[in-house]
């Protein structure tokens, strides 16, 4: 068992496969030029595999598969199926923007992959336009359809932003409801890589909206999730992640990992441990010894309450995956 500096068990880790991105989303990286860490500084997924041995050898029995986009990596079932063939049972799952989705889904359904979340943020071909920088509606919808068609359970992930897409918040939600799909809105997420002047809805504004159309309750929360989640009356449920709470930190039970091989304790934090010499070298060893460091550092609390000041992040969520 994987336990940090505050007793927390930690069971979950995120491994970022690459930073690489085909959208440019308002919110994340929409200046970054297309220019990218050379392969060669990248983990291969035989190399990412071995540190994930050691964690789940550890007690690590949940992985999200993240990027940048994950779909861009080649070969990305055959390291899904690497992991799943170590150890049957593992829940595996994969955040992505939805828009290679439909040409691999089945592949990553077939190699072990349980589950997925989709980013989608309207329903409108212009203002996807205008938040991901290019035309990616129409595949992105199509995507969802296939992981639906084959039998990938799903979620979508929602940033609403004011002036932008907040007004569709009831048509995105309707869209899921429809199709039994739970919808997570995400209070938009400050950090340095960002557009500008971005205003995001919070979780007040977000109840309020959804209250106009719909009665529903609080669900009391699973404390390791950073959702807070809401049931209707027909028991549909969608969810609400707020960063700058502290009350998903207490519970927290997740590090991660990214393509260059930098293990990270906490999303919000710049500090950082690489495995990559020991991992290259195949020093099983060393690597436990930096997971273990890491798991000491664990922070016990985010920077982004209000009570800290709303520190705004440097963090380059490409890297990390959100």
């Amino acid at each position: 068992m994987l336990l940090d500096g505050y007793g927390r068990k930690v069971n979950y880790l995120r491994v970022s496969v690459t930073e690489r991105c085909n959208f440019r989303c308002q919110y994340c990286m929409p200046e970054k030029p297309f220019s990218w860490v050379p392969k060669e500084n990248l983990l291969s997924f035989e190399e990412l595999f071995l540190f994930i041995k050691v964690g789940i050898d550890e007690g690590i029995d949940k992985i999200r598969i993240t990027g940048g986009e994950p779909l861009l990596r080649k070969g990305l079932d055959q390291f899904i199926r690497m992991i799943n063939d170590y150890k049957s049972g593992l829940d595996i799952a994969l955040t992505t923007n939805g828009y290679l989705l439909s040409d691999i889904a089945q592949d990553l359904k077939d190699a072990g992959l349980k589950r997925i979340n989709v980013s989608l943020d309207t329903l409108k071909d212009d203002v996807a336009h205008k938040i991901s920088g290019k035309d990616v509606l129409k595949k992105v919808k199509e995507g969802i359809e296939k992981a639906r068609e084959v039998g990938l359970g799903i979620k979508i992930n929602n940033v609403p932003l004011k002036g932008v897409n907040a007004e569709e918040l009831l048509d995105v939600l309707e869209y899921c409801k429809q199709r039994d799909m739970p919808i997570r809105f995400i209070e938009y997420m400050e950090n340095q890589h960002a557009k500008e002047k971005l205003v995001g809805l919070n979780s007040n504004e977000i109840q309020e909206i959804v209250a106009t159309k719909y009665n529903f309750q609080e669900v009391k929360r699973d404390t390791a999730s950073p959702a807070q989640m809401f049931e209707f009356e027909d028991g549909y449920r969608f969810g609400i992640i707020s960063p700058h709470k502290h009350d998903f930190c207490e519970d927290c039970n997740r590090i991660r990992l990214t393509a260059e091989g930098l293990l990270i304790p906490c999303l919000y934090f710049e500090e950082a441990m690489s495995i990559k010499k020991a991992v290259q070298s195949g020093d099983i060893g060393a690597a436990a010894e930096v997971l273990k460091e890491v798991l000491k550092n664990k922070p016990e609390k985010n920077k982004w309450s209000s009570d800290d000041n709303n520190e705004t992040s440097s963090r380059a969520f490409y890297e990390t995956g959100g």
